[in-house]
């Protein structure tokens, strides 16, 4: 493995991560709000399905996504992200609904007592308490992903994974070797920028 090839599986690792963790976050944050007991619009519908889209999500592997995905829409990148996208989906929403419902119901009451809708009293009220715990749930799920995005290559969803199942299957142990120093380094330099983030904002 040349150091272009491994700069490229670098690259595609952090982009499996980062776009699976974005697009997690995308869905992961408005089933959150609909999920949550003090936001949900009905609590006889459409917080069942909510909740249903969580348990889903974080009941099926990201591997079993990768391999799904995989069969779908064939491999690479693509079904990476996907894989990962959807299985932050139930991480980030459950712990993002918790932290919704913990919030201190004082501030919503105050905000409502002012005459705001409830579009205000979301922006106003519930954001603010949420937002701290929102970026730190994003910046872990983040981190379990760069790890996570490793093991996708090895089902064909591209990254740094497909790279050493290659090298794996020609017995080209020092690419192996070189390729396991690159995975620990990458992880270890996810972990410091994990911890740098997460003390700055909580």
């Amino acid at each position: 493995i040349d150091r272009r090839q491994r700069q490229m599986c670098i690259r595609d690792r952090i982009n499996i991560a980062t776009l699976g963790t974005l697009l997690g976050i995308l869905i992961a944050v408005p089933v959150a709000f609909l999920a949550a007991r003090n936001t949900t619009p009905s609590r006889v519908i459409v917080r069942p399905v909510a909740l249903f889209i969580i348990v889903a999500s974080r009941s099926i592997n990201s591997l079993i996504w990768a391999l799904l995905l995989v069969a779908i829409i064939g491999p690479g990148v693509l079904a990476g992200i996907l894989a990962i996208g959807f299985r932050s989906i139930g991480f980030v929403a459950k712990l993002l609904y918790e932290a919704i419902e913990e919030i201190d119901e004082s501030q919503v009451e105050a905000v409502a007592a002012t005459g705001a809708n409830r579009a205000q009293i979301v922006d106003y009220a519930i954001v603010p308490q949420v937002l701290p715990a929102f970026c730190g749930i994003s910046v872990f799920r983040w981190d379990i992903n760069i790890r996570e995005s490793t093991i996708l290559g090895l089902v064909g969803a591209g990254g740094i994974g497909l790279q050493l199942q290659a090298s794996l299957n020609v017995l080209a142990w020092p690419q192996v070797t070189l390729i396991f120093l690159v995975i620990l380094a990458t992880v270890f330099i996810s972990e410091w920028v994990s911890a740098k983030v997460r003390q700055t904002i909580i």
